[in-house]
């Protein structure tokens, strides 16, 4: 558990539309999660393609909670920012974790477990065993 404090969730996208699209599917597929902060960061401050450690930061100080956040992202770029924001170790809150894992149905794994209440440790586990979902 989380001591009570819920994991806040980040979806990085090089688009915001993306980012946005996801967050809202994940929030619907879990019920509405309302207790479960979600935080979109695509694209651009200029709203173009790619992403933005800046965007990234204050996405991240929303979505934190005292529970600890894990962010999602979609392709390479995307978690080279993060790594760095991480290595900086004072641009995103203490206890963020990037997490490896699908960013769909990852997102999903995450804010649905993150709903339970479950710690931040649960929730990355959920996320990552989103890649062993099979379709056919």
């Amino acid at each position: 558990m989380s001591d009570g404090k819920p994991v806040g969730i980040v979806l990085v996208s090089h688009s915001a539309e993306v980012a946005a699209s996801v967050a809202e599917l994940a929030k619907g597929l879990a019920g509405g999660a309302e207790a479960v902060p979600v935080a979109a960061a695509g694209g651009t401050e200029g709203g173009g393609l790619g992403t933005s450690a800046g965007l990234i930061s204050a996405a991240a100080a929303s979505a934190d909670r005292g529970g600890g956040v894990a962010v999602l992202t979609d392709l390479g770029s995307a978690v080279l920012t993060v790594k760095a924001l991480l290595a900086e170790g004072d641009e995103l809150p203490e206890g963020t974790r990037l997490v490896d894992a699908p960013f769909l149905e990852g997102a999903v794994a995450a804010v649905v477990t993150a709903a339970t209440g479950a710690g931040l440790d649960a929730v990355e586990a959920a996320a990552t065993e989103a890649y062993g979902y099979r379709k056919v």
